[in-house]
């Protein structure tokens, strides 16, 4: 057992499966499925198909008066930026209103603060001490000039869940389209597009054992939405440019696989997930788990170590053979606390003890109990040190 990988919210490996499946589509040879010859048609079908049962199987309805739409994007950024330049910006009248929680991801965050600098109303929705938004403050926060709400379905530091569906119920209520990022919930939990009620939904292939490189940006039916990109008429326009049939295939296979083995990994995610930490707790005294007493992902771990820098723990345990984050992928290098851990209240100190360790459906138990041999191990020799 070299290195213990305790990182699977950054990127999972992928499914040999998956590898299988696309190289199988590779070598079909096909053709530009926006060509309108018959190669090209046969493409489309196939990318068609794929479409659709990756919609289906994300809980949205396609084959009904009013279907829901699934457009394919590069990954989970730019499914969140369709999302909320898309969305807010639907019509052509004067900048509005927009509300997003505090513990977005910073594609979501950056391109609503984006909007901010364009005479956009920003406004921020808190969570409470163990992460979770409050709704009661919620309704308080839309008006007239609400274009927009964006909230996370689950965080992908504490993997706490957010009551996405209940938020719905206020935001349709008023005609405000909500927006949730379920890229960390896909692939760890069920995922029921038209039951939580939102207008949109975005996910990210390589979350779930499948390829870099592919998104998708789930839209209800009747959801205006704007282009961010211009050029061709692929997915009547919204994102233009040459769909990848073997990147759709790619998806399409690891969301099945999930699907059919889902009960199995939830159990045993949890089940890790619970002996990852209660060996931390045993061996790290005053250690503590965020969020840990609130609905989470089976998966994710946030766990600070008072007395001891994150940043140095984490390069510590990197040579020792444990791969975590100080946060999301996307924020690494960077100086600033976790957004998300000081949204929730906690003193600096706390903050700047913490890590994050993300388990996967290919994390074995002795690789946990390695893994937490090694963490205290490390940790008692800094506090040595």
């Amino acid at each position: 057992m070299d290195h213990i990988y305790l990182d699977h919210n950054a990127t999972t490996p992928t499914r040999p499966e998956v590898v299988e499946a696309m190289a199988r589509c590779f070598a079909a040879g096909l053709a530009n499925p926006a060509s309108q010859h018959q190669p090209g048609q046969r493409a489309r079908r196939v990318l068609e198909d794929a479409r659709q049962r990756i919609a289906e199987l994300l809980g949205a309805a396609v084959n009904c008066p009013q279907p829901d739409q699934l457009i394919f994007t590069s990954g989970g950024t730019e499914a969140n930026n369709l999302a909320i330049f898309g969305l807010a910006r639907r019509d052509a009248s004067a900048p509005g209103q927009i509300v997003v929680s505090a513990i977005e991801h910073a594609s979501v965050l950056e391109p609503a603060e984006r909007l901010m600098e364009e005479g956009w109303r920003l406004d921020t929705l808190g969570v409470d001490s163990l992460g979770v938004v409050r709704p009661e403050r919620f309704a308080s926060l839309l008006g007239p000039a609400t274009r927009l709400v964006s909230v996370m379905l689950g965080n992908h530091e504490t993997g706490v869940v957010q009551p996405v569906a209940e938020l719905a119920v206020v935001c349709n209520a008023q005609g405000v389209p909500l927006h949730t990022d379920a890229v960390a919930v896909a692939g760890k939990l069920p995922i029921e597009f038209r039951r939580l009620g939102v207008a949109a939904l975005s996910v990210a292939a390589h979350k779930f054992q499948g390829p870099l490189g592919i998104g998708a940006l789930v839209v209800g039916h009747g959801t205006p939405i704007r282009p961010m990109l211009f050029g061709g008429p692929q997915q009547g326009g919204v994102r233009p440019g040459t769909e990848s049939v073997a990147l759709a295939i790619g998806m399409q296979t690891a969301l099945e696989l999930w699907h059919r083995e889902q009960d199995e990994h939830l159990r045993q995610m949890t089940a890790l997930r619970e002996r990852f930490e209660q060996g931390i707790k045993a061996g790290y005294s005053g250690a503590v788990v965020h969020g840990e007493s609130a609905p989470r992902l089976p998966n994710t771990s946030s766990i600070a170590f008072p007395g001891l820098e994150g940043q140095i723990l984490l390069l510590a345990l990197d040579m020792a053979g444990v791969a975590c984050s100080v946060g999301s992928a996307c924020a690494s290098g960077s100086t600033e606390l976790s957004p998300t851990l000081r949204a929730m209240g906690l003193s600096n100190d706390l903050v700047a003890s913490s890590l994050r360790f993300s388990l996967g459906v290919t994390t074995t138990a002795a690789e946990i109990d390695e893994a937490v041999r090694r963490i205290l191990h490390v940790c008692q020799a800094l506090r040595g040190a």
